[in-house]
């Protein structure tokens, strides 16, 4: 019995440790690398009619060229939203449109700023190793209600602990290495 709560509260921080891990990837490919992406602008929130819905679901996207993404609204008279929605979310250049499809140029980013990104991704990194400690806080707490109320023993309660930290230490490594290779991609020239 004391082995399967164990398990539950290991389980349910494994999990998520692991949206912790994919969150934080996700936040690294928002991030421009001087190549044209859709990850870089799909999540932005457009108002189209009325309702705040992401550009993925009312867009297709295309990368004709390495500096170039092209973003083909389902419905043409969302063009006018689309631009507005890019221009205040200020990823630093503006959208051209052509009437039916909308033009995003990348220029190419200077050492400067590829530095300030490098930075700003390590601080997304650090916000997902804080996010993994936190899981493991809370499962250390639910470990250590379950051994006050007698449902396990002190020796289980190190087991589970164990487990914890071998399961942190595991994500905290995914992080950091998701972050080592943002940082290659960002730094290449």
């Amino acid at each position: 019995m004391s082995e399967e709560l164990i398990e539950i509260v290991v389980s349910e921080a494994r999990d998520n440790m692991e949206r912790a891990v994919a969150h934080a990837r996700r936040e690294f490919s928002g991030v421009r690398t001087g190549r044209a992406s859709p990850a870089l602008v799909e999540r932005l929130t457009v108002n189209y009619h009325g309702a705040e819905v992401s550009l993925q679901q009312i867009a297709g996207f295309s990368v004709p060229d390495v500096q170039m993404l092209v973003i083909s609204p389902y419905d043409k008279r969302s063009i006018e939203a689309i631009q507005k929605a890019i221009q205040r979310a200020d990823l630093g250049f503006n959208p051209s449109t052509d009437g039916s499809v909308v033009r995003l140029h990348f220029p190419p980013l200077t050492e400067e700023r590829r530095r300030e990104l490098v930075r700003l991704v390590r601080g997304m990194a650090e916000s997902g190793r804080v996010a993994v400690r936190s899981s493991r806080r809370a499962a250390r707490q639910d470990l250590d209600a379950l051994k006050r109320d007698g449902d396990i023993s002190e020796d289980d309660n190190r087991r589970g602990q164990r487990r914890l930290d071998e399961l942190t230490h595991e994500h905290e490594e995914a992080i950091g290495t998701a972050l080592e290779a943002k940082e290659t991609e960002l730094m290449k020239v």
